[in-house]
């Protein structure tokens, strides 16, 4: 069955991940709580918690950024698919006008029109399609003195020879495309992990520091599974921070 560019690239789901939110949320989340650490570095300096190693968690947020997310990699995915699936129907168009003139010369149900092999040649898969289009220009080759009087010569087979080359050659790139993908969702795992563990550090340090000082500082380094929540536990901030004293009487 014929599949869609968007349908051949379905949704690749990371493997080992540490974290249970987008990767967009963990890189702000990162920078948040890195600014916060800025504001309390003389206190982590009492954990062994210095300079040098907030630098280290910040150039970390920085590469992680700079990776190219799953989105960037479908869309180069589905740009390839699209112009492989071109190719495919260049080629089975090629395949059919041979035919054409073959069932001419040949009754479908004989075994020289079977001998081509494309009586399902809309559901071949893409390995199966492209082995016919070698067979049938060999097929067609071996069988030129029965077929020339139907308009089978060397410039039919060239067309349905160029056009197997040019899909075998997207069908490659396509393939190189999707494990360019695989490598870059595990490469954006292993980075992502990485900045997650040091992030776990630095707040569990920073919550340890206000755990008994002062709450509003102390949710500072609460991680939260989403945007969403964090948005909320910032509103009941703000709200805490804006609310007017009661009067005493």
């Amino acid at each position: 069955m014929y599949k869609t560019a968007y349908q051949a690239v379905m949704k690749k789901q990371p493997s080992n991940r540490q974290y249970n939110f987008p990767d967009a949320d963990l890189y702000v989340q990162a920078l948040e709580r890195i600014k916060y650490a800025y504001r309390d570095i003389k206190l982590f300096e009492h954990y062994g918690y210095g300079m040098d190693r907030l630098k280290a968690i910040k150039a970390l947020c920085d590469q992680f950024h700079a990776l190219p997310d799953d989105d960037e990699m479908v869309g180069d995915q589905m740009i390839v698919t699209e112009k492989k699936d071109a190719a495919a129907e260049k080629l089975k168009t090629a395949i059919r006008s041979l035919m054409t003139r073959v069932a001419m010369k040949f009754n479908n149900r004989t075994g020289r029109y079977r001998k081509f092999g494309t009586a399902k040649l809309g559901d071949m898969t893409d390995p199966q399609l492209l082995f016919c289009g070698r067979r049938v220009v060999r097929v067609a080759r071996q069988q030129m003195d029965f077929l020339a009087d139907v308009g089978v010569n060397e410039n039919i087979l060239k067309r349905i020879s160029d056009a197997a080359q040019e899909f075998e050659t997207a069908l490659n790139i396509q393939q190189d495309k999707v494990a360019d993908r695989d490598i870059a969702v595990e490469r954006r795992t292993e980075q992502g992990n990485k900045l997650y563990q040091e992030l776990v550090v630095l707040c569990d340090i920073g919550k340890d520091i206000w755990a008994e000082k002062d709450p509003v500082y102390y949710e500072n380094y609460c991680i939260y599974e989403s945007n969403n929540e964090q948005k909320k536990a910032r509103k009941q901030r703000e709200n805490k921070e804006t609310k007017p004293a009661k009067k005493t009487e």
